[in-house]
């Protein structure tokens, strides 16, 4: 009974379905016709009396040409009504929406580790080439709308995982900026963001936190798949060189305070299955770009991810910041970041290949980012060869008023290393 609705009155369906069935029956007749069959005869002597002339296989031909355009016909706009009325924004551009869709869905399986601003960046680029993407995000943060909904729901901090989503999300920009809107009034609400708030309230629906990120998933229609690192809650901890230790995320950074080690407390918080499964089936891994102790690194303490790295088939890609973040890489190189990473997972082989910016930086940019005491990566790329590690460099800034990797240019790079890998 369910199909009959096809037929209901409005559905703007029918009128379609009946050219595609005349189109077939055409079809049939000129078939019939060209062959001269039997019991085609009666039909043929009704054509040479239509056309008044002699039997020719132009007839039969035309019946079939015919035939074929009312089932294009009919296929495209029955389509078109039906799409129309689903996504009605879709509908001036099926053919290259189709396309796109069949492509990305024949991309390769990109796995990519980490969290915060950079990472959502990258995410803008690689999107645009695959939809096999899937993400493994931090869980720490403590600060901000997400620590208050952490303290006072009992969920997990939906920050990071807000922005990976938005960022593989392919909607319209008005539901992006709806998602991002951040309260600036109300008691209560000041200072959340709308869609922390939607994270939570979907959590507190389905009950389950990992099963909320896929409804989001399908409002924002994202390509790929968006998997916290862990389900546990925990916080991030650090030990300074000075001996001193702190913990919270947002209370790691601090100028000054050499970061020795970081730490989970608890320490043991086991990775979704999920997450392991996609290194291991992965085409590409990629770590970072992002802030190296408490988006990247963190992920690497969850049990046991370093382990799935070491064990993958797909290369391995650490994407080094363009900038030293203060209070948490001060003065670092692109060989101090790799260390410190390789550091966390234990000095286990987990990267190959580090990419690296070696583009300009206009002097107003550095100049306005050295007055918050942050500066360009230097690439240490003997250090980094010396690690056996396979070094790509190129121009991946974005030149607007801030300093962050260019989407696509950074998305053809990687790419670039899977297919030199084949």
């Amino acid at each position: 009974m369910e199909k009959l609705k096809w037929l209901y009155p409005g559905m703007r369906v029918k009128r379609w379905l009946a050219l595609i069935i005349m189109g077939v029956f055409g079809i049939a007749v000129g078939v019939a016709v060209l062959l001269n069959l039997p019991w085609m005869s009666s039909v043929e002597q009704q054509l040479l009396d239509w056309f008044g002339g002699s039997y020719s296989p132009f007839y039969g031909t035309g019946l079939v040409l015919m035939g074929m355009v009312c089932i294009a016909v009919g296929i495209r706009f029955g389509l078109d009504s039906v799409i129309r009325a689903i996504r009605p924004q879709a509908t001036s551009e099926l053919a290259s929406e189709v396309y796109k869709q069949r492509n990305l869905e024949k991309g390769p399986h990109i796995v990519v580790i980490g969290g915060g601003t950079g990472l959502s960046t990258m995410l803008r680029g690689l999107k645009h080439y695959t939809g096999n993407i899937t993400a493994i995000v931090t869980v720490t943060d403590n600060g901000g709308s997400s620590g208050r909904i952490r303290d006072e729901l009992g969920i997990l901090p939906p920050g990071d995982i807000r922005n990976t989503l938005i960022a593989l999300a392919d909607t319209e920009p008005l539901m992006e900026k709806l998602f991002q809107y951040r309260f600036s009034w109300g008691e209560g609400l000041k200072g959340h963001s709308f869609g922390n708030l939607f994270l939570a309230a979907m959590a507190d629906i389905t009950g389950d936190f990992e099963e909320s990120i896929q409804e989001f998933s399908k409002v924002l229609a994202v390509r790929g798949k968006v998997i916290p690192s862990t389900l546990e809650t925990v916080q991030l901890k650090a030990r300074y060189q000075d001996g001193g230790e702190v913990v919270g995320e947002e209370s790691i950074p601090q100028p000054g305070r050499a970061i020795e080690r970081i730490y989970l407390s608890p320490e043991y918080a086991p990775a979704l299955p999920d997450a392991l499964e996609a290194i291991a089936s992965a085409d590409l891994i990629v770590l970072g770009p992002g802030s190296l102790f408490t988006s990247v690194i963190p992920n690497l303490l969850v049990d046991p991810i370093v382990a799935a790295l070491e064990q993958a088939t797909a290369p391995r890609v650490y994407v080094c910041n363009v900038m030293t973040q203060p209070g948490e890489t001060d003065g670092f190189t692109a060989g101090d970041h790799v260390e410190a990473l390789l550091k966390h997972g234990d000095n286990r082989r987990i990267v190959d290949t580090v990419v690296v910016n070696s583009g300009p930086i206009s002097p107003w940019q550095e100049e306005k980012y050295a007055e918050q005491k942050a500066f360009p990566v230097k690439v240490d790329k003997a250090r980094l060869e010396a690690m056996g590690l396979d070094v790509v460099s190129g121009d991946f800034i974005d030149h607007n008023h801030l300093v962050r990797h260019n989407s696509i240019r950074l998305a053809e790079a990687l790419l670039d290393i899977l297919d030199a890998r084949k």
